[in-house]
């Protein structure tokens, strides 16, 4: 039961550093007109981030500590 709170906590947490990074004040400094190969660099961002949270998810969820 305790390993199963820490996995929880860490969603929870996981899910604040999202709510966090995908929120206006940091989307906001990334909303210039800047590319990155191509990309602007808002959309840069915004799937980098997300790829970042999904592969933190898929650690969270494989690790057995």
């Amino acid at each position: 039961m305790a390993k199963q709170g820490r996995i929880g906590q860490r969603l929870v947490g996981l899910f604040l550093l999202g709510c966090l990074l995908f929120n206006y004040p940091l989307l906001a400094l990334f909303n210039v007109r800047v590319s990155i190969g191509g990309i602007p660099l808002l959309y840069a961002y915004l799937f980098t981030a997300w790829a970042i949270l999904i592969a933190l998810a898929a650690v969270i969820m494989e690790r057995s500590d």
